[in-house]
C-alpha cells in the first residue's frame, strides 16, 4: 500500500524540491513500511478555472453535542459556493456502525439517502440543501468503515506483515480517505465535519488525523473551525466564556489550535467578551464569530456573512478574495420571514418524538412554502396515537396531511384512520414510502371491499397481501445497506397529477424500500378510481398512485425530501402546499392551480 508523504513530501526530499516537482505536476509517495520514495504523476481533473490546490477547512464542536456544526458547516459551504468555487463537504462520524442505515431513528436522527444509494447521516441533507450539491457514499466516514477497511487489507496482506495500530494504520486510512474526496470531485475546498464532541474517546482518531493533515499538507492548506457554545447564566443573562476556553484547551491538548470559533449564543456578544475569548484561547479576534439565534437556520450563513467568516477563510488560505453572489439566498429568507400566507400541514409518522427523524420532509415542506410565499405549519402527529383517537378532533381543522416513512407494525393503524379521513373528507394528502403503501392497503379495504387486506411486514400470513415483499429481497438476510436503494427512474403517465407537478414524464428519485405494490392487485386497485401514474420503466413495480376524483391525493414509494433545495423545492412539496392553500381559502381546487406554483425563485 503506497501513503502519500507530508506535504507530497518524504525526508528524501527537500521542501523548495518537493514544491518545485509538484508544480509540474509530480507528486511524491511514501512507502509506510520500506520508507522508500515513488514519483508519479498528479491525479488529473482540477476544472479549468479553479484554483490551484485542494484547500481543507476541519469543523469540530466542543462543550455540548448537537451545538449546530452541521449548520455551520453547510453556511460556510454557502458562502463559498456563492463566490464560486467547488465545495465538497465531508461528514466523518465516530460510531463503530459501518453506515446509519440500522440505526434508531429515536437516537440518530433521520437516515439520509444519497443518489448512489448510501445511507448517512442526516448533515448529509444540510449539505445538498445548503450548497446545493449531491453528496456521495464518500461524502460520509464513519469509524466502522475505517477499521473494516484496514481490517481488510490486514488480511489481504496489504501492510506486509506489520503490527497495524491506531497510528498510523487507522489515521492514515482517515487521511486518504478525506485527500480521495478533494480528488475524485475536483474540489478547491474540502470541507470536513468531526462528529461528536471534542473529549469523546471515541473521536480521538478523527481529531489526531486531521491534526496531522496540516503537516501532510502544508498550514497554508488547511484551517480549523471550532463550533462552541458562550451560554448565558443568572438572572441578568451574563455571558461565560469559561465552557469556550475548556473546549478549546482540551482540543490543544490533542495538539489542533482552532484559526476560527463559531461561538453559539442567544444574545449577542460584547467587546468585552470577544476580547476574553481571543485572549484566552489564542484565536485572533477577527476569528471570533457570533452564531446567534435565528428564526430559520437559512439565515445563519447571512450572519456569517456579515461576521466576516469567508473573507477570512479565503484569506488565511490564499484563496482569490471574491464577492458572493447571495441575492437569490436573500430572497427566499425574506419569504420564510414575511410569508403572504399561511397553511397547517399535519405530519403523521412513528418517530415524532424525535422531530430529526424527519428533518428533510420538514424542510421541503417549508421549501414548498417558500414557493408559494406561505408559512407553513407543522403539525406533528404520533401514528400511534391516531389508532383510538377522534380523528376529526385531530385533522379536522387542518389544511393537508402528510404520511411520513416508516417501519413495522406499531402505528399503521393510525396512519390508515389518518389516510381514510383525508381521502374522505378532501382534504389534500401525500404519502411518502411507507405512506403511499398504507394509501394502497387503506384504499384496498375501504373502497375495494378487501378487509383484511395488509402488508406482508405487518402480516406475513393476510390473505390479501397488498404489498409484498420485493421478490429479490427474499433470500436477503442482513439488514444494512441491502434495501432498495439510491435514485432510481420512474415513467409518470402523460396528464397525470403527478407529470403536471413534475413538468415532465421520466423522473428520477432516491429510495429506500423492502416492500412494493403486489402487481396481482393492480387491476382490481384499477378499477375502482386508483391511478398508478408513475411505474419503473418496465412497468414492474408501482412508483406513485393518485387519486383524480380527489382535490389532491398523491403518494410515491421514493422519498422526494432528498432532493427538495430551498431555491429549488421539490414539486410535490409545492403542489401539496399549494393545494393546501386553496384549500384554507375555501377554493374549489384545479391541477391548473398546482401548476402556476413558483418552482424557482
Amino acid at each position: 500500500m503506497l501513503g502519500r508523504g507530508a506535504a507530497g513530501c518524504t525526508p528524501s526530499y527537500s521542501k523548495p524540491l518537493c514544491e518545485l516537482l509538484r508544480q509540474h505536476g509530480i507528486e511524491l509517495w511514501a512507502h509506510p513500511i520500506a520508507g522508500y520514495t515513488i514519483l508519479g504523476r498528479m491525479p488529473a481533473g482540477k476544472e479549468e478555472g479553479s484554483v490551484i490546490g485542494t484547500k481543507y477547512i476541519f469543523v469540530t464542536g466542543g462543550v455540548v453535542s448537537s451545538i449546530g456544526k452541521g449548520i455551520a458547516t453547510a453556511s460556510l459551504g454557502r458562502l463559498l459556493r456563492s463566490r464560486g468555487f467547488k465545495v465538497v463537504p465531508l461528514k466523518m462520524d465516530p460510531y463503530i456502525n459501518v453506515d446509519a442505515g440500522t440505526m434508531n431513528p429515536y437516537q440518530h436522527g433521520e437516515v439520509f439517502v444519497t443518489d448512489d444509494g448510501a445511507e448517512t447521516d442526516l448533515d448529509l441533507g444540510h449539505y445538498e440543501r445548503f450548497i446545493d450539491v449531491n453528496c456521495t457514499r464518500n461524502s460520509n466516514l464513519t469509524t466502522g468503515r475505517v477499521y473494516k477497511s484496514v481490517i481488510d487489507k490486514e488480511r489481504r496482506g496489504e501492510y506486509l506483515g506489520a503490527t497495524v495500530q491506531v497510528i498510523p494504520h487507522i489515521t492514515n486510512e482517515i487521511k486518504e480517505h478525506i485527500r480521495l474526496v478533494g480528488r475524485e470531485q475536483n474540489a478547491d475546498v474540502v470541507i470536513a465535519e468531526v462528529g461528536g464532541t471534542v473529549g469523546d474517546i471515541e473521536g480521538l482518531p478523527f481529531l489526531e488525523a486531521i491534526r496531522q493533515f496540516r503537516k501532510d499538507m502544508g498550514a497554508e492548506n488547511v484551517m480549523y473551525v471550532h463550533v462552541t457554545l458562550v451560554p448565558t447564566v443568572g438572572p441578568w443573562g451574563e455571558l461565560k466564556t469559561k465552557p469556550t476556553q475548556h473546549s478549546v484547551i482540551k482540543l490543544r491538548e490533542i495538539g489542533i489550535t482552532p484559526d476560527v470559533l463559531v461561538c453559539r449564543t442567544k444574545v449577542p456578544l460584547s467587546e468585552d467578551v470577544r476580547d476574553k475569548i481571543a485572549l484566552f484561547t489564542d484565536v485572533e479576534r477577527a476569528g471570533i464569530i457570533e452564531s446567534r439565534d435565528v428564526d430559520t437556520i437559512y439565515e445563519v450563513p447571512l450572519l456569517f456573512e456579515e461576521a466576516g467568516l469567508a473573507e477570512l477563510v479565503m484569506r488565511r488560505l490564499g484563496l482569490p478574495v471574491r464577492d458572493p453572489d447571495l441575492e437569490e439566498w436573500k430572497q427566499l429568507v425574506a419569504r420564510l420571514k414575511n410569508p403572504a400566507h399561511e397553511c397547517t400541514i399535519a405530519l403523521i409518522g412513528k418517530y415524532t418524538a424525535n422531530r430529526d427523524a424527519y428533518i428533510s420532509i420538514s424542510e421541503g415542506l417549508q421549501h414548498g412554502g417558500i414557493a408559494n410565499n406561505a408559512r407553513v405549519n407543522i403539525r406533528w402527529i404520533e401514528s400511534s396515537d391516531m389508532e383510538n383517537a377522534d380523528v376529526a378532533a385531530v385533522l379536522g381543522d387542518v389544511d393537508g396531511i402528510l404520511v411520513a416513512h416508516g417501519f413495522g407494525a406499531r402505528g399503521v393503524e393510525g396512519k390508515l384512520r389518518a389516510i381514510q379521513f383525508a381521502r374522505e373528507h378532501g382534504i389534500p394528502f401525500y404519502g411518502i414510502c411507507y405512506g403511499m403503501q398504507m394509501a394502497v392497503i387503506e384504499f384496498a379495504r375501504n373502497v375495494c371491499g378487501l378487509h383484511d387486506a395488509h402488508t406482508e411486514e405487518v402480516d406475513p400470513h393476510t390473505p390479501h397481501p397488498v404489498i409484498h415483499l420485493l421478490p429479490e429481497q427474499r433470500q436477503v438476510s442482513d439488514k444494512g445497506g441491502t434495501m432498495r436503494l439510491g435514485a432510481y427512474p420512474c415513467r409518470l403517465m402523460h396528464h397525470s397529477l403527478a407529470a403536471r407537478l413534475y413538468g415532465d414524464t421520466v423522473i428520477y428519485e432516491r429510495h429506500r424500500h423492502r416492500y412494493e405494490v403486489n402487481n396481482e392487485y393492480r387491476d382490481l386497485l384499477e378499477r375502482h378510481g386508483m391511478v398508478f401514474c408513475g411505474v419503473s420503466p418496465d412497468y414492474r413495480l408501482v412508483e406513485m398512485i393518485e387519486l383524480p376524483e380527489h382535490p389532491f391525493f398523491l403518494a410515491g414509494q421514493f422519498h422526494p425530501e432528498f432532493k427538495s433545495r430551498p431555491n429549488r423545492p421539490h414539486p410535490v412539496f409545492v403542489g401539496l402546499v399549494r393545494a393546501a392553500l386553496e384549500r384554507r381559502h375555501q377554493m374549489s381546487y384545479t391541477p391548473a392551480l398546482v401548476e402556476g406554483a413558483n418552482l424557482t425563485l
